[in-house]
């Protein structure tokens, strides 16, 4: 899931990326605040790739960064973007209080930093690994939030397998999918599972619409989507 969209089971969701050299969005904003890159702080330059990520939501990759999850440029943008973590207070339905688990720390303190349900947190850790932190699925995905070598790299996970780090990683990637699409879950739950770059193709701008045109998303992922629902009633108290 990416940089390489980490997927459960046999999932294997990739991410596009957009060359920052040729993007002449990118470009036009970096000559415009040239006079200011040199104070410019990696909180800002992540809003601003953020900004532009944002305004893509149709599937237009051509010239825009339509995408803020490629291992290529993990060097460079996931260090950025790193910095920001800011919690998503925008999130509806959250239910606080749940059924425990053995990470239930980790989960708590994830949900606190970055603004993610706990109940959905554990709804994906149920679905990607079973809550097994060293499985290993038949794409390569590890670990508890079943993340790909290049969304780990990118996220700053150095051992996918060690539980504090996989639920940080995961969580984190997940806010991003979900500030992404303005809260709407299952959008997010679908770029999580078979990348942004799928979601946007779609034309859809909310979970109403994405349910509507569910057929067009890859069979693991419509039933993705039906397992995190299912995983979420049974964490409810």
């Amino acid at each position: 899931m990416v940089i390489n969209a980490a997927a459960t089971g046999s999932g294997t969701g990739q991410l596009k990326w957009i060359d920052l050299r040729s993007s002449s969005q990118v470009k036009n904003v970096m000559v415009k605040n040239k006079s200011a890159a040199s104070g410019s702080s990696s909180a800002e330059f992540a809003a601003l790739l953020q900004e532009i990520a944002l305004k893509n939501t149709n599937g237009d990759t051509g010239n825009t960064l339509a995408s803020l999850d490629n291992s290529s440029l993990s060097g460079l943008l996931w260090q950025q973007i790193g910095g920001v973590e800011e919690a998503y207070n925008a999130i509806s339905g959250e239910i606080t209080e749940t059924k425990p688990t053995d990470y239930e720390d980790l989960i708590q303190t994830a949900s606190a930093k970055y603004g993610v349900p706990v109940d959905l947190i554990k709804a994906v850790i149920d679905t990607e690994s079973s809550f097994n932190p060293n499985v290993v699925s038949s794409a390569g995905a590890k670990g508890l939030m079943q993340l790909m070598d290049g969304t780990a790299n990118g996220l700053g996970v150095s051992d996918p397998f060690d539980p504090a780090q996989s639920i940080d990683g995961g969580v984190r990637y997940l806010s991003y999918q979900l500030k992404r699409y303005n809260g709407q879950e299952n959008m997010a739950l679908a770029a999580y599972n078979a990348g942004p770059g799928r979601v946007n193709k779609m034309g859809v701008s909310n979970d109403l619409e994405l349910m509507a045109n569910l057929s067009q998303l890859p069979k693991e992922t419509q039933a993705y989507i039906t397992k995190i629902e299912r995983a979420r009633a049974k964490y409810a108290v």
